[in-house]
Parts: C-alpha cells; structure tokens; sequence
C-alpha cells in the first residue's frame, strides 16, 4: 500500500479517536482518571472490554497462529471465561467493599506496605514490557509500511507512536478510554468481519460453504487430549485460562479500573460475564479468518512468510484484494494496538501515583500535578522500552516477554489467594523475598523439566506454580492470627 495513504487512514482515525476523547473527558478531575468517577454504565463498559482485551498481537498473531496450533486457544479461552466468573464473584465484591482505587491497595490493608509495594512493583514491570512490546509489534508494521518507504528512521516512528498514545491518555484517563475502547471494539469487529467477507467472497465461498471449509480443515482442530507434553493439551490450556485471567484481569490494575468504573458492583457483575462471553466469539472470529487466510495463500500460491505473524499484514496489503480490505487492516490494527497501550499507559501512571508514590492521601491539586508528570514519564520509559527491542532487531524477544509475564504475574496472583483464602499474619517484611524467589524457582523447573520429568514441557500452567511457590513460603513466613480483612 502506498505510505501516504495508509498515513491518512491513521490521521483520519486518530481524529475521530481525539475528538471521542475529548468529549468524555471535558471537566474530568483526579477520580475521572482514575475510576472515571465510578458513573460508567456497565453495558458501555462491557463492549469496551471487548476490544480491550484484544491487543494488536492479537489482531496479527492469532490468524497466523493456526498453522502451528489449530484452534487450540478456544480451550485457553474457555478457561477465561471460568476464571471471569470466580474474578465478577469474588474479586469485584471485595474491591467495591474496600473502595479502592488501585486493586493493590488490597495487599496493603491484609499484610503491609512491603506487599502493597511488591505487587505494585510486580505489576509495572509486567505491564510495562507487555504494553512496550504489542507497540513495538505495530511500530515494525508502521516501519514497513509508512516510515521505511518514506526514508524515515524507527526513532521517529516509536517517538510519534508514544506521543500520540500519551495525548488522547493525559486529559482524563479512565473516563475517555471507556469510549475510546467502545471505538476500538467497533473497527476491530467491522474490520474482522469485513476481511472475512472480502477473502471468502475472493474464494466464491458462500457463508455455507465458507464455514464447511473450515471446519474440515486440519487447522480447525479445537480439543487436543492425546499427549499431555504436547504445549496444546486440553487440561494445561484450560487450567491456565483460568488462572491467566485471574491474573492479568482481576489482578491487574488496568483492567479492573475499567470494572472498578461501574456504578456497583452488581452492574461490574454483569459487565464481566457479558464480555467474558463475546471475547469468545470475536476469537473464534479470528482463528476463522487464520483458517481462510492459509486457504487463500494455499488457493493462489502465496509464498508463506517466513513468521506467521505477517501473514495478515502480507495478504491484507500485498495488492490481492480491493484497497478497502487494507483500510480494514490498518484500522483494525491501529484501533486495537492504541486503545491498549492508552490503557496500559493510564493504568501504570494511577499504579505508580498511588501505590508507588503514596499519592492518595495528598489534596487533589497535588495529586493531578503528580499525575501529570508521572504520565509523561510513563511515556518516556515505554518509548525507550520499544525502541531497544529495535535495536534488539529480533522478534523472539516478543516470546520472551510473554514468559515473563508467567513470572512476573504468578507472585501477584500468589499473594492475592494467600490473602483471601488463609486466616494468617504474614511477615510482611519477607513478602519481597518470596516473591523474588519464587520465578527463580520457576526458572529452575522450566529450564531442567524435560530432564526431571521424562519429556514434560512447561507451558502457560508455569503461571500457576509460581502463585503456587509464593503462597506456599507466604505460609512459611506466618503465623495463624485473625484478621478483619482475612
């Protein structure tokens, strides 16, 4: 596709995305940053949630994936929809009771500043890498086809990217990003549909025809029970659904702002099932389109790239299809990769000002003033974050930060259970100690698994053992002792 015209298709997008920010966040104070002033309407919130969980990794990553895994992330899926009902009745009722801003605030009340300063510290450093890299995805994409055939260097493509991510952000937080995502929910599902169309009707398939075509294709196959080394089987997915969703949802602060945002808790209830339920259609939707994608190359003889994840963009702006199907990638793409990071960028800035800084008890002049530089700062570290792993010139780093969310979200997840299900004191001094010892151990264990355990491969279920490994030293380090929050 021509650079200036994919550059016009994001200018016209990033309008329409200002104008909507603007709009919701017209005389938002401190708490509309945060909690958007706990006025949300759980339906708005629950079709923002779609989009908001499907990041631009997603939109590339998911229809390549196909080749190598089938569908056999629907039964990852299927565990997020479990882990979103133990998140919408246990979690979400103890939050709203609390009333808490940042979710780690949680920890503070139940052991001490140490565990409220570990998890927060945890989640940055999580959320930081995870929010760094789908922006690195998007800024190769922008690299190859806007800044790399205009002769424009990768620095001023990550420094434009940042830029415009911390000016829709800096205004009002939480209160605009739920309209921003409903606006990313609506391009990624018209631009996923669309695709669908343009390439089934390319292939003179008929809605019929299309679905028989790939259900009877290999790379449909769902349920995976036969080997339980094999990374697909069906228990090591579905457990790890559930307890990836606990963690990266219900105890992760830019998450659960969106749901700490709705009026009660009844009606952040019924936000989290709903969009528990669509996020699993809208993945089925784009394990589809793998499907047809790998048809169509196979159907034109379409050399395959090399990486699967530039499968979408290949076919999506090679010149196969009408220009409008290359619209809908782009937009597709840039709505979900944006909206993500704006989120990410408003949940680490409220984590840092809160949980780091202590910020919370400060007057509200005070706070926004903290605020606002901590969020400009925020922005600096992510565009340095994106710009090395340029540098790095490797995409496999991609892979490597994702494992590393097994390890940073497993101690959060570990000192959560601890706190909800034990009636103990712990240490709270040693809570640091455990949390850093328990990846390591996990580090051990993935690295000599093969070995110990006759061919066993660690997959996502290494998430579990590391919450598993803190909360069994958690125990180490305490004492039975009632307390009022246990």
């Amino acid at each position: 596709m021509d650079p200036i015209f994919v550059s016009v298709t994001i200018a016209v997008y990033f309008v329409l995305l200002f104008l909507v920010s603007y709009i919701a966040g017209r005389r938002s104070d401190n708490q509309g940053f945060f909690v958007g002033n706990r006025k949300s309407s759980w339906f708005m919130v629950a079709f923002a949630m779609i989009g908001s969980s499907i990041s631009g990794v997603t939109f590339v990553s998911v229809p390549g994936m196909v080749q190598a895994s089938g569908f056999a992330y629907l039964q990852m899926i299927l565990g997020f929809v479990v882990g979103q009902f133990l998140i919408a009745y246990v979690l979400v009722p103890l939050f709203y009771k609390m009333n808490l801003v940042s979710i780690y605030g949680y920890l503070e009340n139940r052991f001490g500043m140490s565990s409220h300063k570990t998890g927060a510290w945890f989640f940055f450093i999580s959320k930081m890498l995870g929010a760094s890299v789908r922006l690195f995805l998007v800024c190769l994409t922008l690299q190859l086809l806007v800044f790399g055939p205009l002769h424009l260097p990768f620095l001023l493509n990550v420094m434009c990217t940042v830029v415009l991510v911390w000016l829709y952000t800096f205004r009002s937080g939480v209160k605009s990003l739920i309209w921003t995502d409903s606006l990313k929910t609506f391009c990624l599902v018209v631009s996923v549909v669309l695709c669908i169309y343009y390439i089934a009707s390319d292939l003179n398939f008929g809605l019929g025809s299309m679905l028989s075509a790939i259900n009877s294709s290999e790379l449909s196959q769902m349920f995976f029970f036969d080997d339980i080394n094999d990374k697909r089987f069906f228990f090591k997915q579905f457990f790890a659904g559930i307890f990836t969703v606990i963690a990266m949802t219900g105890l992760d602060q830019d998450m659960m702002q969106r749901n700490l945002s709705c009026r009660n808790p009844k009606d952040s209830q019924k936000n989290m099932i709903t969009s528990a339920v669509f996020q699993f259609f809208i993945n089925m939707l784009f394990l589809m389109l793998g499907v047809l994608l790998y048809l169509y190359a196979a159907e034109r003889h379409i050399a395959l790239p090399e990486k699967s994840d530039e499968l979408f963009p290949v076919i999506a702006t090679g010149g196969y299809f009408p220009v409008v199907v290359g619209i809908l990638f782009i937009t597709g793409l840039i709505s979900s990769a944006y909206s993500t990071a704006g989120s990410a960028l408003t949940a680490l800035t409220t984590s840092f000002t809160i949980d780091i800084l202590g910020a919370g008890g400060k007057s509200e002049d005070d706070v926004r003033k903290i605020r606002k530089r901590v969020h400009a700062g925020m922005a600096v570290v992510m565009g340095i974050v994106i710009y090395v792993f340029g540098l790095l010139n490797n995409t496999s780093v991609i892979d490597a930060v994702y494992t590393l969310a097994s390890y940073t979200y497993g101690p959060i997840l570990g000192m959560f259970a601890f706190g909800i299900v034990m009636k103990r004191r712990v240490r709270d001094g040693l809570i640091p100690f455990t949390a850093i010892v328990s990846p390591i151990i996990c580090y051990v264990l993935q690295s000599n698994s093969e070995r110990w355990f006759d061919g066993y491969k660690f997959s996502y279920e290494l998430l579990i053992f590391n919450a598993l490994f803190t909360f069994i030293g958690m125990w180490f380090f305490s004492r039975r002792e009632k307390t009022s929050l246990s």
